[in-house]
Formats: structure tokens, sequence, C-alpha cells
């Protein structure tokens, strides 16, 4: 009796140990998707995040990895200290580019914003006319200009970004025609020296609920 007591509570022990590690994992994951839902959250708050400025980021283990283009002079400095402050985050690298002033390039800015926004096939995507897709997207990773693991975090559908003439454009579309028609549009601009479509394709990416 005593051996069969002892065998039973070797096994229980036994099971217990295994399944230990797989709770824990689970419990880990969790918590990184809530710290990365409050990094999201933090960085579409943030007051100067424009149609001009791109956020994306990376958190693994405490860590977030903050990357993008600023176009408002605080941007940069502003999304460091807003991720900080998120229960979870115990360091920030902020590899986010300060975009440098130039009136040739605040004019192609405001040239192609219109040219794209003002376009009747790509108004559904004007502020206003449709939801915000940062509010609306969660991708598991972006495979983007710096590869796998990145997550967006923006206010527009196409974002404009313009650095000495050159222009990218980074969001989120609902299918490749747009796509398409937003980066003809952006090299119709004169003063374009050359265009990156960067926009990814909704229905192309799994997306998590």
């Amino acid at each position: 009796m005593r051996r069969h007591i002892r065998l039973m509570t070797f096994a229980a022990a036994t099971a217990a140990m295994l399944t230990m590690p797989r709770v824990s994992a689970q419990n880990r994951d969790e918590r990184a998707d809530t710290v990365r839902a409050e990094i999201r959250k933090e960085l579409l708050q943030l007051p100067y995040y424009s149609v001009f400025d791109f956020l994306a980021f990376k958190y693994d283990r405490g860590t977030a990895l903050l990357m993008g283009f600023a176009y408002a002079p605080a941007l940069k400095q502003d999304a460091e200290r807003a991720v900080k402050r998120v229960p979870g985050v115990d360091a920030v690298q902020n590899s986010i580019e300060q975009l440098p002033p130039s009136q040739m390039d605040d004019d192609i800015r405001w040239r192609v914003y219109y040219s794209i926004y003002n376009d009747p096939f790509l108004s559904k995507y004007a502020p206003g006319a449709a939801m915000l897709w940062g509010h609306r997207h969660r991708f598991g990773g972006f495979a983007g200009i710096w590869g796998e693991g990145f997550e967006p975090a923006g206010n527009y559908p196409i974002h404009i970004i313009v650095r000495n003439g050159r222009v990218t454009l980074m969001g989120v579309v609902d299918n490749e025609s747009d796509k398409n028609v937003a980066g003809t549009k952006a090299r119709m601009v004169p003063g374009t020296f050359e265009v990156n479509n960067e926009l990814v394709v909704e229905r192309s990416n799994s997306r998590r609920s």
C-alpha cells in the first residue's frame, strides 16, 4: 500500500514538473502580448505623431527596440519616454531616425499627401473617411525594411516619409491595386527623386484577433 502511494506521489510530481514549463511559457507569452499592446497604445497617443512620421517596435524580454522616422522634432525623445513608462519595459533602444529639416522636403510631403489622399480611388483612406489602421490592426510581425518581428504603430493608413527628395510610403492598404496607385501618385509629384513603396497589403498578412 505504501509503495503504491509513493508511486502515485512520484507520478503526480513528475506530471506537475512536466506541466510547469508549458504553463510558465504561456504566462510569459501572455505578459509579453500585454506589454506590446501597451507600447502600441503609448505610441499611438503621442500628440505630434503625424502622417509624415512612422514608428515601429519590437519587444523581447523586457527590452523594447524602436525603429522608424521622426519628422516632428520632439517625437523621437517623446516616443522613448512614453515606452519607458510601460510596465514590463526595462530598457529602450531608440533607433528612430530624425529626419533633417528641409523646405524642399516639406513641399514634397504636402504634394504627395494631397496627390494620394485626394485621389478618387484612395480617398477612402483619408483622415475621417476610414478607421485608423493603427487602432484596427495587430500584426504578429512586420516584414518591412527592418526585417521580421517589428510591429508597426501608425495613425494613418499611408504614412509619407521624405528625406532629401526621396519618398517612402509606409502603412497598410486593402489590396495590391491600392498599393500600386499610391506609388504611382507619389511618383507623379514634381521634385521626387525616388519612391520606395513599402505599403503592406492587409489581406496578405495574418492578423491576431
